[in-house]
C-alpha cells in the first residue's frame, strides 16, 4: 500500500471516530437504508461572513445569481446528453471506458483514483466555493440561514467529505420561483466559474513557467485499454511506465507529435515502436471507433525533464515542489468542473433536481409537474447507474454469455 492510499484509510478512521465522538450532533439522511446515507454535522460556522457579503453587495448577487440560472438550466442539458451519448457509446464500442464514475483516494475498479492530498483539498475547496455560494444568494435575498457544517457521504463508513448550508426550506418554497432557482444554481455555477478562473490562471501563468523549467522528451505508457481482448502493444510486452521516444524511427517529444504520427495508420500495418528500454515491432489492431484505422490499445500522458539550466540555479526540490502544484491546479479544474455539472443532474434533492421541479410547477401544475419531474428523476438516475457501474455490468453479462 503506497503512502498517498495509507492516509485516504487514516482519514476515513478519522471521520469515523469523528461521527462516533459526536453522534448525539449528527442528523442522518438516508439515501439507501445503511448502505447509502449522509451524516450532517450542524454548526453556524460562516454564516456571519456570507451575511457580511450579502448585505455589501445585495444587488450585483442577485444579478450574477440570475446568470447562473441560466448558465444552470444549460449545464443541465448538457450533463443528460453526456449521460445518455456516454452510455451509447459504451454500448456500441465496449473498449469505450465510461467518463462517469465516483471520485476516490484510493484505486477501485470503475472509480476515478485522485491522489489523497489532491483529492482533499480539492473537495474542500469546492465545497467551501459551492456551499458558500448557496448561502451569501440566500442571504442577499434575505432569506435565514439555520445552519452550515460538514457532512459525509457514507457507503457504510463515511467515504466523502461535503459541507452544507442550510436555508430554512419553508421560508425559501414561499418565495418567487426566480429567487428560489439562484439559490439552487448559485452553488454549481459558482463552482464551474472557478474551474474556468483556474484553467485561465494555468493557461497565462503555469504553462509559460512550465516551459522555461521543462522540456518534453516523448510520452509515457500509463496503462492499456481494457475489454474483451488484449491489444497489440500489451501483447507485444509494453510495460506501464515505459518511455516512447520514437515511432518509426522518428523521434517523438510530444503526445501530440505521437498522435500525428498514428492517426495516419492503418490496421494491420507494422509500426517500430522506440522506448528507453528496447524496440517493438507491433502489428496494429482495428480501433474500436474506426476499423481501418491502426490501435495499439495504450494510454499516454506527456514525459518532461526539468532543464539543465534550472536544476544548475535552483537545485531539483523547488521543480518538483512546482509540479507538485501544477497537478493541484488540475485537479482543482477537473473536479469543480465535473462536480459542479454533476450537481445540475435532474435528479431528485440536489441542485439540478430542485431546478427541475421548480421548471415543471412554471409550465404545469404541481401535480402535474411532479410526476413530471419524478420520471425523468428516474430515467436520469437509471442513466447515472448503469454509467457508474457499467463495468461491474459487462462482466456479469459476459459471464453469463460465458455460461451458454
Amino acid at each position: 500500500m503506497d503512502f498517498q492510499t495509507l492516509c485516504a484509510f487514516v482519514f476515513i478512521a478519522l471521520m469515523l471516530i469523528f461521527l462516533y465522538k459526536n453522534k448525539k450532533k449528527i442528523a442522518f439522511q438516508y439515501i439507501l437504508g445503511p448502505f447509502l446515507y449522509f451524516a450532517m454535522y450542524r454548526t453556524k460556522i460562516g454564516i456571519k461572513f456570507m451575511d457580511s457579503i450579502a448585505k455589501k453587495h445585495p444587488n450585483l448577487i442577485k444579478k450574477v445569481a440570475y446568470v447562473g440560472i441560466i448558465i444552470g438550466f444549460l449545464g443541465m442539458a448538457f450533463i443528460t446528453y453526456m449521460l445518455a451519448a456516454n452510455i451509447y457509446n459504451l454500448i456500441v464500442n465496449p473498449a469505450t471506458v465510461s467518463g462517469v464514475g465516483v471520485v476516490l483516494p484510493f484505486q477501485v475498479k470503475g472509480a476515478f483514483y485522485v491522489p489523497f492530498f489532491y483529492w482533499i483539498i480539492s473537495i474542500f475547496l469546492l465545497a467551501l466555493v459551492h456551499e458558500f455560494s448557496h448561502g451569501v444568494v440566500a442571504r442577499a435575498y434575505g432569506l435565514k440561514i439555520k445552519s452550515s457544517g460538514f457532512a459525509f457521504l457514507s457507503i457504510l463508513v463515511p467515504i466523502l467529505p461535503a459541507a452544507f448550508v442550510e436555508p430554512d426550506e419553508k421560508e425559501l418554497r414561499k418565495r418567487p420561483h426566480k429567487e428560489q432557482l439562484s439559490v439552487f444554481a448559485a452553488g454549481p455555477f459558482s463552482n464551474i466559474i472557478f474551474a474556468l478562473l483556474v484553467i485561465a490562471f494555468m493557461g497565462l501563468v503555469i504553462a509559460p513557467l512550465s516551459n522555461a523549467v521543462f522540456y518534453n522528451n516523448g510520452v509515457l505508457v500509463t496503462g492499456f485499454t481494457e475489454g474483451n481482448e488484449t491489444y497489440p502493444a500489451e501483447l507485444a510486452g509494453i510495460e506501464e511506465n515505459e518511455l516512447i521516444t520514437a515511432v518509426d524511427g522518428i523521434d517523438i517529444e510530444s503526445v501530440e507529435n505521437f498522435t500525428y504520427l498514428m492517426e495516419n495508420k492503418t490496421a494491420g500495418e507494422n509500426v517500430l515502436i522506440t522506448t528507453n528500454s528496447t524496440e517493438y515491432n507491433i502489428t496494429l489492431a482495428p480501433n474500436p471507433e474506426n476499423e481501418t484505422m491502426g490501435y495499439l490499445g495504450i494510454y499516454l500522458t506527456q514525459n518532461s525533464e526539468i532543464r539543465e539550466n534550472i536544476v544548475e540555479k535552483y537545485g531539483r526540490l523547488i521543480p518538483e515542489i512546482f509540479v507538485w502544484f501544477v497537478g493541484l491546479f488540475y485537479w482543482l479544474y477537473v473536479l469543480n468542473l465535473g462536480i459542479g455539472l454533476f450537481n445540475l443532474v435532474p435528479v431528485g434533492p440536489i441542485d439540478g433536481g430542485r431546478m427541475l421541479q421548480l421548471a415543471t410547477h412554471r409550465f404545469f401544475d404541481k401535480e402535474k409537474g411532479d410526476k413530471i419531474w419524478k420520471g425523468i428523476s428516474l430515467v436520469v438516475l437509471g442513466l447515472i447507474i448503469l454509467n457508474v457501474f457499467w463495468s461491474l455490468i459487462q462482466g456479469i453479462i459476459s459471464f453469463v454469455v460465458g455460461l451458454f
